[in-house]
């Protein structure tokens, strides 16, 4: 329903997501070579974007990283574009470094069925969104990042709000300047894209910008978490054919085992990468490289120090 109230009081056209990019004037009238270049060009705007927020997006990977440790957990929440990004990323988070699905969760307007279909009227209603972080029992221990390019989509607005009420850690992710938005957080990351190439279309350049600053908050705080060793993923869960030669490939390369000992570590470990590259390295049978794990907080690195010193 277009309530002409609204969109005088909001003003949208003077959003930077919203404006005209001067660049791609009469893209309709482009060839396919010209309009293939423009979008080249325009794509190297959210590696700049992500660049200049590093020192925003370092401090919420050391603030997440410490909630997570005390027993928190990880919330993305968005709308459309931005709600899909979130819960992509907390989808890989399972498979790439076996947490629980409640580890890290994303959250879009109108649930599973947005993610295939179009739900913009629930981009204004509040209410839903304080009703999904209830029904997830979102708390104080846990973090929330909302995910809006404009700043100002009601219902990411609404729980990050209610998320300050309960003194949980909020993050939020735009893509406009501080003076186009009234977002206050403990973490503000501004990824500035500048207009699209189609305009108002987030889904191109503040779509790629926020994907890319996703990757690196997820990856870097499973880092923080013990969950890597060197630059290999050694939680990730045995689950196909691909994993498994994956897992073989990371105890051949770390280890001095070979191929049949490191099948015979998975079996025994129930596909543990992580446990089976202790007893690799460490020569300690199962149960004592589980209780040097356990005591190094399942941090493969430190577990190693420990069987050193021993």
């Amino acid at each position: 329903m277009i309530n002409s109230n609204n969109v005088s009081r909001i003003n949208i056209h003077r959003i930077l997501t919203e404006q005209i990019n001067l660049s791609s004037a009469g893209l309709d009238t482009k060839s396919t070579n010209e309009i293939v270049n423009l979008f080249s060009e325009a794509d190297k705007e959210p590696q700049k974007a992500v660049q200049n927020a590093i020192p925003e997006i370092v401090k919420a990977i050391d603030e997440i990283t410490e909630r997570l440790k005390s027993n928190g957990r990880l919330f993305y929440i968005g709308t459309g574009t931005s709600g899909r990004l979130g819960v992509l990323d907390a989808s890989e988070c399972p498979p790439t470094f076996c947490t629980s699905p409640d580890f890290v969760q994303g959250i879009i307007a109108g649930g599973i069925s947005s993610l295939t279909k179009s739900s913009e009227s629930l981009e204004d209603v509040s209410k839903i969104a304080i009703l999904d972080l209830e029904n997830r029992n979102f708390s104080n221990r846990d973090v929330l990042i909302g995910i809006t390019a404009s700043g100002r989509t009601p219902y990411v607005l609404s729980a990050l709000n209610h998320s300050k009420s309960l003194n949980a850690l909020t993050i939020s992710i735009s893509s406009v300047p501080y003076n186009d938005s009234k977002l206050s957080n403990d973490v503000d990351i501004r990824l500035i894209t500048g207009p699209e190439i189609l305009a108002g279309s987030t889904r191109l350049k503040a779509g790629t910008a926020t994907k890319m600053a996703l990757n690196i908050i997820s990856t870097s705080v499973m880092i923080k978490l013990g969950k890597v060793y060197e630059n290999r993923m050694i939680d990730l869960s045995v689950t196909n054919e691909k994993l498994l030669n994956r897992a073989l490939g990371i105890l051949l390369d770390i280890s001095s085992v070979n191929e049949e000992e490191a099948l015979q570590l998975l079996k025994d470990t129930n596909g543990s990468v992580k446990l089976s590259l202790l007893i690799a390295l460490s020569g300690r049978n199962i149960n004592e490289a589980k209780r040097i794990l356990e005591a190094s907080e399942g941090n493969l690195r430190t577990a190693l120090i420990k069987v050193k010193s021993d």
